[in-house]
């Protein structure tokens, strides 16, 4: 059929495009998904949106599309803690494998999903296989205190698809947003997720609300779902389309924090185990975002 029709509608530029409906926003998204458009029509849907920026009904309808088409992790009813992971580490050490580690520490089933989209960066899927975590080959059911890595191919090829288009036109698209909002469990999640700029935590939220999701969102460190080990930033959380500050930023940020690895992947690796032996602090806002973890997944729990 094409996507002919919608893309006339967004890439009309800044101030003629209009926004798609969520079921149009589910329809286009769907066909890019199975590949039943042409790498033209991917690339001017790419760009148009690009432009354009996604409204969170749009968001909404991509993520109906995607969970339509994904693979889920069966998690039997558990609330399973998930964590996006794909921007990784240029400047400094990529933690999220250490968040991950300590939530899972504390008894909760943790999912870390991601990606490679920079082949500059250092990859949080790299440390974990540096720490024996390795990369899951196939889908299969999570249980409580247990880290699993799951390629995004692995979940949904088309959507690893267009995210590998950035690869070619250098710029991020949907996609790179999506990932970030999506639950892929069968059951319900807590949602760890981050925003680089300020107007992104707005947009982030609104979707949020309008898909009925929990999550926890803070502005994150290089675009990963980790707290800044140099400042605590604030974090919110969202449930039952209501948002609650948790955690209020801290004013400041220290230049650096005492014995903070070099951002390669041993050093990185060398150092979260250190710090899970008890021989280095966990960094405070580390701490805390593990602690507010904790009470809304158990929030949960009591309340299902």
């Amino acid at each position: 059929m094409g996507i002919g029709n919608f893309i006339k509608i967004i890439g009309r530029g800044k101030d003629g495009a209009r926004a798609l409906t969520r079921e149009q926003a589910a329809d286009l998204f769907g066909q890019v998904l199975d590949g039943a458009v042409t790498e033209l029509e991917i690339g001017a849907f790419c760009l148009a949106m690009r432009i354009k920026g996604e409204t969170p009904q749009e968001m909404a309808g991509f993520l109906d599309a995607t969970a339509a088409r994904l693979q889920p992790i069966p998690s039997h009813g558990r609330t399973v803690v998930v964590l996006p992971s794909y921007n990784g580490a240029r400047k400094l050490p990529v933690l999220t494998p250490l968040l991950a580690l300590l939530l899972a520490r504390e008894g909760l089933p943790v999912v870390m999903h991601g990606a490679s989209t920079e082949s500059t960066r250092v990859s949080a899927q790299n440390v974990l296989a540096a720490l024996a975590v390795p990369t899951k080959e196939a889908i299969d059911s999570i249980a409580d205190g247990e880290l699993q890595f799951i390629p995004t191919a692995l979940l949904c090829p088309g959507l690893q698809r267009l995210l590998d288009v950035r690869r070619v036109v250098g710029l991020r698209n949907p996609a790179h947003s999506l990932v970030k909002l999506m639950n892929p469990c069968d059951g319900p999640a807590l949602i760890v997720s981050s925003y680089t700029h300020p107007e992104y935590a707005a947009a982030m939220t609104a979707t949020f609300q309008l898909v009925q999701a929990q999550a926890l969102l803070l502005r994150g460190t290089e675009g990963e779902p980790v707290a800044d080990p140099r400042r605590t930033p604030a974090m919110d959380a969202i449930a039952r389309g209501q948002v609650t500050r948790v955690q209020e930023a801290q004013g400041g940020t220290l230049a650096s924090v005492p014995g903070l690895p070099a951002p390669d992947v041993a050093s990185t690796a060398a150092w979260i185990q250190a710090v899970l032996d008890g021989e280095q602090p966990v960094p405070t806002p580390i701490a805390l975002q593990v602690a507010h973890i904790v009470r809304l997944v158990e929030a949960t729990r009591t309340t299902a």
